[in-house]
């Protein structure tokens, strides 16, 4: 591929970014209609377009907003690629030219919001990117019919993605090994228990965070499991939105998703902004 990212500025632009998100989602998804990217470009926002030889094949669009103590951020509200280029670094290429745009903004914080049981998606934010996040947010949409998020609450943790703090440019620079939590003995909140069908299903009983740092394991394959046990995707849902909830409210973050024999765990870390 040879990938150019550059500002979508005209309405034809935009266009094709509502189309692609129709690619990237399907139909019914609920996708930004192009005149309103075009106001978000025209007036300060963040939006991109990726082209592989003039073909489109991946976009990004988030517009300027506050958090709660009036620091200027981008609220980043999607970013996709087509299905079939998943897995050849396009996402992150249109993540970091995201980073660029924003902070030649003068702009220092990203946010976006993401379903915390979907493990790739988790990875990519909090391994690849550096992004932490502290806020839950259970339901945020309401009952969503696309094909990605039917059939589960959609609870949403808000990933903060601090563009250019030490933490964020270690992950970027590759720098930051990935420490085996389990094997260092981090307790795992509720360790999954593994059936004679592969998948693995949350246990009866959770404990609550504790100690400076411990992990919360998710699915390892969200669809997977919708497929085959739909009532225990929603076990985990729910269990987990308990944990993140308690957690969160305690003075933890969840501020990386670590991989141990094929299994996903958040790390979360108590008073996480006092040790960096």
């Amino acid at each position: 591929m040879s990938i150019e990212i550059r500002s979508a500025s005209t309405a034809e632009d935009c266009r094709i970014i509502e189309q692609l998100q129709r690619q990237v989602w399907g139909e019914g998804s609920g996708e930004v209609p192009f005149h309103l990217l075009l106001t978000v470009a025209k007036e300060g926002g963040v939006v991109l377009l990726a082209l592989d030889q003039n073909r489109p094949v991946g976009f990004a669009f988030g517009f300027p907003a506050l958090t709660k103590d009036g620091r200027l951020k981008i609220a980043s509200h999607q970013a996709g690629v087509l299905p079939e280029l998943h897995d050849q670094g396009l996402g992150y290429q249109i993540k970091l030219a995201q980073r660029e745009a924003t902070l030649a903004l003068g702009i220092k914080l990203m946010t976006w919001t993401f379903d915390p049981l979907q493990g790739r998606n988790a990875r990519f934010n909090f391994r690849k990117l550096g992004a932490v996040s502290n806020r839950y947010t259970p339901n945020l949409y309401g009952e969503m019919t696309d094909e990605i998020n039917q059939g589960l609450p959609s609870d949403r943790f808000t990933a903060a993605w601090w563009l250019d703090s030490p933490h964020v440019l270690r992950r970027l620079s590759g720098e930051d090994v990935e420490p085996n939590g389990v094997a260092l003995g981090w307790p795992v909140l509720n360790p999954a228990v593994p059936q004679p069908d592969g998948l693995f299903i949350p246990p009866d009983d959770v404990n609550l965070p504790h100690g400076p740092r411990c992990l919360v394991e998710i699915p390892a394959d969200l669809a997977a499991l919708k497929a085959k046990n739909a009532e225990a995707a929603l076990t985990w849902r729910l269990q987990t939105r308990h944990i993140f909830q308690t957690a969160f409210e305690h003075g933890y973050t969840a501020t990386d998703l670590l991989r141990h024999k094929g299994r996903n765990y958040y790390l979360l870390q108590k008073d996480w902004k006092k040790i960096v």
